[in-house]
């Protein structure tokens, strides 16, 4: 068959555009990583939201971001409802401060979901929505507002936001401020946010209880160790790209359900469902193990078993994370003598010191964050240094929790 010169030229032309493709690809290549989240729960009855405040009601709540982007998605929930709950309207918008509901105007936009402004969430699931260009800066907050024209016939939520809620009642999603709202320092079907960004961005995963959730650090504040870790890695060119993920439940367990599931139950939710990630801290067995004996002394036999069992959870951490390509870092657990909650006694403190021990090993963990090291009294390292102790010998205060981000080598996670 003869080509026509035309033909020839624009055949060509085309094979050469097609060649380019991939070259252009690399270089304007973006990738989908979570840059907040929170681990989903059923809110106490203390902590949950009366039934008549979330009848035609709007909720505007603010997160902390620690990677940045420009085009963002938001992950709604509807994880531990038990009827399919209906969001009428999202927006999303720049807040003025992080402890106010007032918001710029300008920066207000409404969400969508599969092109639709309202979206209904099954019982037990969760929901993105579609990608919206909405460039957000590294460390800044966010405000997250939407209304149900009805309660949810049971509640998902994150009781340890550390940060202030607002509600009212009335669509007021796109209000400049929400002047008479009632406040709540808690946060409620929300569960992340992503951000697309270059391809060698990922996400760092914290799974912890309470000293990860950030009991005792300051309201609005931002100063957890987990937020401290974020603006470190922000000051490294080599680790500008991570994000930090706090997975952590106040009063949470390994082996058993406490406030929140516990570690083995919620680990597909809360580190393999997570956007981009990559890395995993885990800090979590201090409740287990003052748990023990909190109501009575614990027999030799039940000291070994229970010691037995959170290594063995460990191992199953490791080897889940592992088959999903996640690089697993293990943190030591705290001192905690003198805890007027969980009065440990020797026998609670030589388990603690054995599982540390374990945790530092080779072998096991990819890696180690001496968090006990770092927090312990050099003169009674069964106890906190006073520095760090928020006063209750059990959680860090926020010098604490700086310390403990600090002492985390960024080198972790270039590797």
């Amino acid at each position: 068959m003869n080509i026509k010169p035309a033909q020839k030229i624009f055949t060509l032309a085309i094979l050469f555009l097609l060649a380019m493709l991939p070259a252009a690809a690399q270089t304007t290549a973006q990738t989908w990583v979570a840059t907040w989240s929170a681990s989903q729960q059923i809110p106490e009855p203390q902590n949950a939201l009366p039934a008549a405040d979330l009848e035609d009601a709007t909720l505007r709540q603010i997160v902390h971001l620690s990677l940045g982007g420009a085009t963002l998605r938001v992950h709604l929930s509807n994880s531990f409802g038990t009827e399919p709950l209906h969001f009428t309207s999202v927006h999303i918008a720049r807040p003025l401060s992080a402890s106010s509901a007032a918001i710029d105007p300008a920066s207000d936009k409404a969400l969508t979901f599969s092109g639709s402004s309202d979206v209904t969430i099954p019982a037990g699931a969760e929901y993105i929505s579609d990608p919206i260009d909405y460039p957000v800066a590294a460390l800044s907050n966010l405000a997250v507002t939407f209304h149900l024209d009805a309660a949810p016939a049971r509640q998902t939520g994150h009781p340890g936001s550390r940060a202030t809620s607002y509600y009212v009642h009335g669509d007021q999603v796109a209000a400049a401020d929400l002047p008479a709202a009632k406040k709540v320092d808690h946060w409620y079907q929300i569960a992340g946010i992503d951000v697309a960004t270059p391809q060698n961005a990922a996400a760092i995963v914290a799974l912890g209880d309470s000293i990860t959730d950030g009991h005792g650090a300051t309201t609005n504040g931002n100063d957890r160790w987990t937020d401290v870790l974020a603006r470190r890695l922000q000051t490294s060119p080599a680790t500008r790209s991570l994000s930090v993920l706090n997975q952590g439940i106040g009063g949470n367990h390994l082996l058993t359900d406490g406030l929140g599931p516990n570690v083995l139950a919620r680990f597909d939710r809360d580190v393999l469902a997570q956007t981009g990630v990559r890395t995993l801290i885990v800090f979590e067995g201090v409740n287990d193990l003052g748990g023990l004996t909190r109501e009575h002394e614990a027999t030799p036999a039940e000291h070994a078993l229970l010691v037995r069992r959170i290594l063995a959870a460990y191992q199953q951490v490791i080897l889940r994370a592992h088959a999903h390509d996640i690089t697993v870092i293990g943190a030591t657990i705290t001192p905690y003598t003198g805890s007027g909650y969980y009065h440990p006694g020797p026998a609670s403190e030589a388990d603690r010191q054995a599982i540390n021990q374990w945790i530092r090993a080779a072998g096991h963990f990819d890696a180690v964050i001496d968090f006990d090291k770092t927090v312990r009294d050099p003169s009674r390292p069964d106890r906190m240094l006073p520095t760090f102790d928020s006063g209750d010998h059990l959680h860090p205060s926020p010098a604490g929790y700086r310390a403990m981000a600090e002492s985390i080598p960024l080198s972790l996670f270039t590797r």
